[in-house]
């Protein structure tokens, strides 16, 4: 694996665990030589990804488009950005550009980015790996909502396993890993 989506909130959420999540994970990429795939914001967890990353010598390339870049501050020590022309370009770039995906805790557009690479995935568009790094439990509700779905009728039960749930950082990460040895 070279490359890893990373899904997460331009905020930075109230408890203190989702920042040291996200920099242990940004650490954790660049010891591994994984490159970010970003959104290439410069805050919330988006920042602390990139920052660790870049900080612990790894590669951060990012993707924003042109609307966002001094709204999100794209971040100005990211080694490549790319400025697309709206949301769409920016997450067909990021899909295309990256080996994994993985969402941490973030809001709305977290959680659009995710569905939309899990759909891609349902309708067999990629066969990538997709993860959710559970942050104290941060997904845990959203994962209740998805088994009812299911049980609903609204999604396959296979479909379930088009993505994974951890714990810790470093387990996602190998996790991942072991799928593209």
């Amino acid at each position: 694996m070279k490359s890893l989506a990373v899904f997460c909130g331009a905020s930075s959420g109230h408890k203190a665990v989702y920042r040291e999540a996200a920099e242990q994970f940004g650490r954790l990429l660049a010891e591994r030589d994984i490159e970010l795939v970003w959104g290439a914001g410069n805050v919330g967890l988006m920042g602390v990804v990139a920052d660790a990353v870049i900080a612990h010598g790894g590669r951060a390339w990012g993707a924003i488009p042109d609307f966002m870049v001094t709204r999100e501050l794209a971040h100005p020590k990211a080694q490549e950005v790319l400025i697309t022309a709206n949301m769409h370009e920016r997450k067909a770039a990021m899909a295309a550009r990256a080996d994994a995906f993985v969402a941490l805790p973030g809001g709305f557009g977290t959680l659009d980015e995710l569905f939309e690479i899990l759909t891609w995935a349902q309708l067999g568009l990629h066969q990538k790996p997709i993860a959710l790094l559970n942050v104290e439990g941060f997904f845990t509700p959203l994962l209740q909502l998805v088994r009812h779905m299911c049980d609903e009728g609204f999604v396959r039960p296979q479909n379930l396993d088009l993505f994974s749930l951890h714990d810790e950082p470093a387990a996602l990460i190998t996790h991942l890993q072991n799928l593209h040895a």
